[in-house]
């Protein structure tokens, strides 16, 4: 109070900037957030070591979880457009514990690929201009890498329109060297002109089972990976135009881009390499396009290069946004230290979680990276886990919170409970798969036992466990969020 009894007026707190993009550039983030490009180069090789010819048909069937998991956002964002996602609805329908498990979740996959999709970036435009003898610097690479974040998290703090500005261009660049190198790879595939000999696509390619269930179900781990990161586009959802719509559409309709954009491109190099080739190369990861390049562009091997480099820079600043306003959202309601909550004024963008985010993931870039490359990747591979955490999460709390509007009609019943549930069992049962198969020390890139099982498992549950302890710290420090109830939305 002033001393003539007047309250004392306090500038209003800063908010994120509404309406700075709208919905074409939030379709554009949610595509360059699942760093097409790199994603496919990255997991068409081991897809076909195990399905063969049919890798079409297991990306094809990845597709479904998405679309189910994706139209669960969508209808969650219409009533809560609240830029933290699965954090926030989880916590309205299954209570702040789990809500806090999802928003760490969430979090921590942004933190562990950061550096890993830098590097991919950095090794990639170094291939492109022709740098090759930097590619393997221990010095330069690392270094570039890490310039990389701190500018593309530069570029997140200076404002979301510019992001999406850059996306735009980044994306546009990507899509047109893939669809360059998609259509000669096919036209040489089929013609015959192939060096590795080439095969003629047919329908059957599109069967997911023709490998048999075993080889389906390593590829769909593979393939789930392939698609995430579409819900960047959500977390916008406070700064895009008609919030409660335009970003539930922009995340479905970039997953069914993906699933075109995947379809044709894993068609046209499988009909090009052929699946001995493919399969014997499966462990060169990312650089399968490398090699291929040279052998289906000849001179313009570099428009391949740079597509892997754009999709890889694209999803390094893209890879930000969910992260920085998960935390931003978990802030606002006590769930993390309040200064993460902090926005700019100015800019209005998240500064103080966006660069923790950058730092963290740095840390662990370099950190992960002095025990070995090899580590590094198990870590990228733990993700796994993480990630079919929180999208079943979603799914579930879709089901759960809409539960008295499931016999208001067939359509509320298929797409707000049995799609998302449906969706939610699909990847839980990928989620124990995935447990399985990385407790295998063989199936890690170190191929060592750590703690006697696979380091990608031990990365996984570790980066959860240390979640856990975590969140007991802070409800020790500020029980606040923990006073949250779920509820239920309205018949």
């Amino acid at each position: 109070m002033s001393a003539a009894g007047t309250s004392v007026e306090h500038p209003p707190e800063a908010t994120l900037w509404p309406d700075a993009v709208g919905f074409g550039d939030a379709l554009v983030i949610g595509l360059a957030s699942t760093s097409p490009a790199y994603s496919l180069a990255a997991v068409l090789g081991p897809i076909v070591a195990l399905v063969g010819v049919h890798a079409p048909g297991v990306l094809l069937a990845s597709f479904v979880p998405m679309l189910l998991i994706a139209g669960a956002f969508a209808a969650l964002n219409r009533t809560d457009p609240d830029c933290g996602t699965t954090f926030s609805w989880v916590t309205r329908a299954l209570g702040p514990w789990a809500g806090w498990i999802g928003g760490w979740a969430i979090t921590m996959t942004g933190v562990l690929v950061l550096g890993s999709l830098a590097e991919v970036g950095v090794r990639f435009t170094l291939l492109a201009v022709g740098l090759d003898g930097w590619d393997e610097s221990p010095v330069v690479v690392p270094a570039l890498t890490v310039a990389l974040i701190l500018t593309m998290a530069a570029v997140c703090v200076l404002g979301t329109e510019l992001s999406a500005r850059l996306q735009n261009g980044l994306i546009v660049a990507q899509t047109l060297a893939l669809a360059v190198f998609a259509a000669v790879a096919l036209t040489r595939g089929i013609g015959g002109t192939s060096p590795f000999g080439g095969l003629s696509p047919s329908w059957d390619w599109l069967d997911p089972f023709g490998a048999g269930g075993a080889a389906l179900t390593g590829g769909l781990l593979l393939g789930v990976f392939a698609y995430w990161g579409w819900e960047s586009a959500v977390n916008l959802t406070e700064e895009t135009a008609d919030s409660r719509r335009a970003p539930g559409r922009a995340a479905v309709l970039s997953t069914v881009v993906l699933l075109l954009t995947y379809l044709a491109v894993a068609t046209a190099v499988v009909s090009f390499a052929g699946t001995e080739w493919l399969a014997g190369n499966a462990d060169e990861e990312e650089a399968v396009f490398a090699l291929l390049s040279t052998s289906a562009m000849g001179g313009w091997d570099w428009v391949v290069l740079l597509a892997v480099a754009t999709s890889a820079v694209a999803s390094t600043q893209t890879t930000i946004i969910p992260a920085s306003r998960t935390a931003l959202s978990m802030a606002r309601r006590a769930a993390l230290p309040r200064r993460f909550a902090a926005i700019d004024p100015r800019r209005r963008t998240p500064d103080v979680s966006t660069w923790w985010v950058a730092g963290v993931g740095i840390a662990w870039y370099l950190g992960v990276g002095l025990v070995s490359e090899n580590a590094l990747y198990d870590s990228i591979t733990g993700l796994s886990l993480l990630i079919a955490l929180y999208y079943s999460l979603t799914g579930i709390a879709c089901a759960v919170y809409f539960r008295r509007r499931l016999t208001r009609s067939v359509r509320d019943l298929l797409l707000l409970g049995v799609g998302p549930v449906v969706g939610a069992g699909l990847l839980l049962w990928l989620l124990v798969l995935s447990v399985r198969d990385l407790a295998d020390p063989a199936n890690s890139y170190t191929g060592q036992a750590w703690l006697g099982v696979g380091p990608p498992l031990v990365i996984g549950l570790g980066v959860l466990a240390a979640g856990v302890l975590l969140m007991l710290w802070w409800r020790h420090r500020d029980a606040t969020f923990w006073r949250e109830r779920p509820s239920v939305a309205a018949s």
